[in-house]
């Protein structure tokens, strides 16, 4: 078999099994909100997640330096991967492929953040993070390409582990929000969507759907049209924050009454030494 037979072969694979999956123009099966693969990608990045918080004492110092570079090599390739199939397919735009959506940006934000260790971005990967891939998740900008497409992996994969990062450096690495992270985060993101609106104005796009809803199914589709829905985004970004933040809230307002609760016994035990 000479080197052309070789060559033939492997362009043969290629247009057979991988090609009709990279290619723009998709032919097989769309995407289906909620169907079988949907759900088992959802599956996957959940277990991934329980294996964390199961496994979190588990974690030595050159093991948490080794996960931590490889979940944001994964984040950064995929990222990456993603910008060069576009490019490739002629489907790279400024109106489309900036990273000015909130999962764009929290990619290079959350592998930057697993790199340094970094608490500042760690409040807003938290926050925002898990928030904004939740949606993402469970209504996916996936359009037409279903599984297996490339698309399909690299849309889970970037939105799966932009969550997997928050959940664990909260969890390993012990950092945790403040109501102090809770005002940041809002108050940056609030002039980040002004810049983001001032962008889209100028040059036609739509990013963080701040012009106009999504074409595709989304949560915002269940709000009144523009400009009203971006109020009610306002609103259901608050309240997201807030329900994340709700844990640390309970534990610490526990551990407040266990403590005063600990210094009224221990100072009626000291009157009593006096009786």
């Amino acid at each position: 078999m000479d080197a052309n037979q070789i060559l033939q072969i492997i362009t043969d694979f290629l247009g057979e099994y991988i090609t009709p999956y990279l290619i723009s123009d998709y032919q097989g099966d769309p995407f289906v909100l909620f169907d079988l693969f949907h759900l088992a990608a959802l599956g996957g990045i959940t277990l991934a997640i329980l294996l964390i918080i199961i496994s979190r004492n588990k974690f030595y110092r050159k093991n948490k330096e080794n996960f931590r570079d490889t979940v944001a090599a994964i984040l950064i390739i995929n990222e990456i991967s993603w910008h060069t199939w576009a490019y490739f397919y002629d489907e790279w735009t400024i109106q489309k492929m900036l990273p000015l959506h909130i999962c764009s940006i929290l990619v290079w934000l959350s592998a930057l953040m697993l790199i340094k260790k970094s608490y500042k971005l760690y409040e807003f990967v938290y926050f925002l993070g898990i928030g904004g891939a939740l949606q993402a998740l469970l209504t996916p900008d996936a359009g037409i390409y279903g599984f297996p497409h490339f698309r399909f992996f690299q849309t889970f994969i970037s939105h799966g582990f932009i969550i997997i990062a928050a959940i664990y450096m909260t969890v390993v690495e012990k950092m945790r929000p403040t109501w102090k992270s809770l005002l940041r985060v809002f108050v940056i993101t609030n002039i980040y969507l002004a810049v983001v609106f001032g962008i889209n104005t100028l040059i036609g796009s739509n990013y963080l759907y701040l012009n106009h809803k999504p074409p595709t199914a989304s949560l915002l589709d269940l709000l009144p049209d523009w400009p009203v829905y971006l109020l009610y985004m306002e609103a259901l970004g608050i309240a997201t924050c807030l329900l994340l933040y709700l844990p640390f809230f309970t534990k610490d307002t526990w551990s407040k009454l266990r403590d005063e609760s600990a210094l009224k016994r221990a100072g009626g035990t000291r009157l009593d030494d006096f009786r």
